[in-house]
């Protein structure tokens, strides 16, 4: 168990906010103030962070926090049961190990924070008055949702000075929703196309700002291509903030037409995955 020193919490970064917003002007080189938001996954959403943490260019950008909340808000019961029903008794017991063994090496989204000196902002929910307060006191430029587990309400989309944005392993606005990977894979297609988007009200109908493809393979592993364009999705963010930095926001509206939503895949959709010649792990 890793023990957060208190320095590393939010207290201190607020005390910079209000020295900041007592600043008339802001300087034109100041680094794009970001707040990041996402869940508590040791598996995939952390391989986001060890390459965004170890990348990003300090000079444009100031992560000025993370908030780290529970990944489905449900009993840990729960979520096992979510997790055998889709990857099956023998992938379920492996990811099992897998979870046991990162959890006893102490890897987690908190320690990569801690490594870089990165404020934790905690939360039991975002959506909380109280959390709203914290938010706009830390007077982000942009917060960025990573695999949030809530959906953003008005009172958060309105605290960041620009803009809320979030990652989407998938290409909008056909593959919305859940486990775009997974979809993405079963429907044959060449790439994942991983996506950095405004927030709206809507979920993952917001204007695009970037997009990356990630090559498929013919037989691949679901494995493989989440922590691939976790990956690969860091670094697009890393462009997309410092774009916003030195150039403002620009984006590319969504056009809804050929929308759908795609829900969490049951275990007929896991047996068509496979019959392609794909694998879960």
């Amino acid at each position: 168990m890793i023990d957060f020193p208190s320095e590393y919490y939010y207290e201190n970064v607020l005390m910079s906010s209000e020295n900041n917003s007592k600043t008339s002007l802001k300087q034109a080189n100041e680094p794009l103030r970001v707040l990041f938001i996402t869940e508590d996954d040791p598996l995939y959403v952390v391989q986001f962070f060890k390459i965004f943490f170890d990348e990003y260019p300090r000079d444009s950008l100031n992560v000025i926090g993370i908030t780290v909340v529970d990944a489905f808000h449900e009993p840990i019961w729960k979520t096992a049961w979510r997790m055998f029903r889709f990857y099956g008794l023998i992938d379920f017991l492996r990811l099992s190990i897998r979870f046991v063994l990162v959890k006893l090496q102490g890897s987690s989204i908190k320690a990569e924070a801690l490594q870089y000196e990165i404020p934790l902002v905690p939360a039991s929910s975002i959506n909380d008055e109280a959390y709203i307060n914290t938010a706009t006191q830390l007077a982000p430029d942009v917060i960025v949702s990573v695999a949030a587990p809530e959906i953003f309400r008005k009172e958060i989309l309105e605290v960041p000075k620009i803009k809320c944005i979030n990652i989407h392993s998938g290409r909008l606005p056909v593959y919305r929703g859940m486990m775009p990977n997974f979809w993405q894979l079963l429907h044959g297609e060449q790439y994942a196309t991983i996506t950095v988007h405004e927030m709206a009200a809507k979920l993952d109908a917001g204007d695009i700002i970037q997009t990356r493809n990630f090559s498929l393979k013919e037989k691949d592993t679901l494995d493989r291509v989440i922590v691939g364009t976790k990956q690969e999705g860091a670094r697009l963010m890393i462009e997309a903030l410092t774009s916003i930095h030195k150039d403002g926001l620009k984006t590319t509206p969504l056009d809804m037409s050929s929308a759908s939503y795609f829900s969490f895949p049951t275990p007929k959709d896991v047996r068509a995955l496979r019959k392609r010649g794909h694998k879960m792990l």
